[in-house]
């Protein structure tokens, strides 16, 4: 059965289309863009390719606000964070995961992501108790992604010790621990079990960090996803850089880039404390930086060089990380203020031939982000998958205006309640801006926030 969506103004890959409408086949690709007939299933006012996140651990979402009080010393930093997430965790089993994984995608569908990456390390119980299922974590996010219908690319994290040292993990980090054999047979479960998913969805592996994995490690990681997405932290505080070059002898970006096959299919995440040389030799790799600029800024994390890493052609993707907040626009003005705030000047993020800065930050983000996640996505054209998003041209903010001028209104002076309607492969997972299953999705969450809260 072939949907057909017409739009007043629709983004495709060949530029601005105007009174056009687009034919999505059943298995939730594009097959025809054409002059819009009056025949169609669905009418909106602007249609543009949908993002996708390309890192969220979704746990984290359900601890938002409770670490924004100053720790026991005079400096309060990631690392104090750290440990109050730590303590969170504990309280969760694996149907308190499902049901915040699924509050998570429904936020980010209704914020205008059309697919998600989860960087997914909480694999065990409490003390580090394997489970019956090795990957019963795993699974609880695939059934959240079936109840939303976002697009899913599942990001399973080797984390092997405490630091460079090679210390063993404690606390609430023994959740995270696998040893090779162990990670081996999770992700060897995962593949199995993908066959049973949707089409749309995709395995990867994420090795979390070089002070989290050996060098054996990283090469099992790559060993078991020869053509899937790789993530992994990279030079996100100081402290991390510091332990880098003190145990192997240069920084980590630069150090990944000389050990490691680092191409497109790598996502090096925050990557917010390069030098200008790490900076332009990630753009050259091919590899998207996964920048993710609400977490960066909550955590005290710095500011992503933007303007070098896109000037010299490198690839950019959002991720929402932390979750402290879920909001697209709010991820793509951060990341323009940021520079802004740095560097004195305004629209940075441009080049001659995009001169909007709404436009230049979007279709940037979403082809970054598509490719990061594996996903034959972020753009409208005849063979990619049916990613959109639909906005409300009937609100005050976008009102009267036309092509680059909505982007730019949108990301700068409006909000994410402004997305009418999502698709992701081709399902309308949002309708008249609220999820189809929302009520079933918040009901849930807000009777587990009630319980975990009263735990704390």
């Amino acid at each position: 059965m072939t949907i057909e969506i017409s739009a007043s103004q629709m983004l495709s890959a060949r530029g601005w289309l105007h009174d056009a409408k687009i034919s999505i086949d059943a298995e939730g690709y594009v097959v025809d863009i054409a002059p819009n007939d009056g025949q169609c299933d669905h009418s909106v006012g602007v249609l543009l390719p949908a993002m996708g996140n390309v890192h969220s651990h979704s746990f984290q979402r359900a601890m938002a606000g409770l670490a924004e009080r100053r720790g026991p010393t005079a400096i309060d930093d990631f690392w104090t964070w750290r440990q109050v997430m730590y303590r969170f965790l504990e309280l969760l089993s694996p149907d308190d995961i499902e049901v915040i994984a699924a509050q998570v995608q429904m936020e980010m569908m209704e914020a205008g992501y059309a697919a998600q990456a989860e960087f997914h390390y909480l694999h065990h119980a409490p003390g580090g108790k394997i489970y019956d299922q090795l990957d019963e974590t795993s699974l609880r996010h695939f059934k959240a992604a079936e109840l939303t219908g976002i697009g899913y690319t599942h990001l399973p994290v080797l984390y092997m010790q405490g630091g460079l040292d090679g210390r063993p993990l404690e606390g609430g980090q023994t959740r995270f621990g696998c040893d090779l054999q162990q990670f081996s047979d999770l992700y060897e479960s995962l593949a199995a079990r993908l066959g049973g998913m949707p089409d749309d969805f995709k395995l990867g592996v994420a090795p979390h960090s070089l002070r989290a994995v050996s060098s054996e490690g990283l090469e099992l990681a790559l060993s078991l996803s020869p053509i899937g997405p790789i993530h992994i932290h990279a030079a996100e505080q100081i402290g991390e850089v510091r332990e880098v070059v003190e145990i192997l002898g240069s920084r980590p970006v630069r150090w990944l880039l000389d050990h490691m096959p680092v191409d497109a299919r790598w996502c090096l995440i925050h990557a917010t404390q390069m030098e200008p040389e790490e900076t332009l030799a990630l753009a050259r790799s091919g590899a998207v930086a996964g920048i993710c600029p609400i977490t960066e800024a909550n955590l005290g994390d710095g500011i992503f060089d933007g303007h070098r890493f896109l000037g010299a052609g490198g690839m950019i993707g959002i991720g929402s990380d932390s979750n402290v907040r879920i909001g697209l626009t709010e991820e793509l003005r951060m990341l323009e203020v940021s520079q802004r705030l740095r560097d004195g000047k305004r629209s940075i993020l441009t080049d001659d031939q995009t001169l909007s800065n709404g436009r230049y930050l979007y279709e940037r983000a979403a082809r970054g982000s598509a490719r990061a996640l594996g996903r034959n996505a972020g753009r409208i054209e005849v063979g990619a998958l049916a990613d959109f998003i639909a906005l409300d041209l009937n609100s005050p903010v976008l009102g009267a205006l036309r092509e680059d001028a909505i982007l730019d209104a949108w990301i700068f002076a409006g909000t994410d309640d402004i997305v009418t309607h999502v698709w992701s492969a081709g399902r309308h997972m949002v309708r008249d801006g609220a999820h189809v299953n929302r009520h079933e999705i918040q009901a849930a969450y807000s009777e587990l926030n009630v319980r975990l809260r009263g735990r704390l």
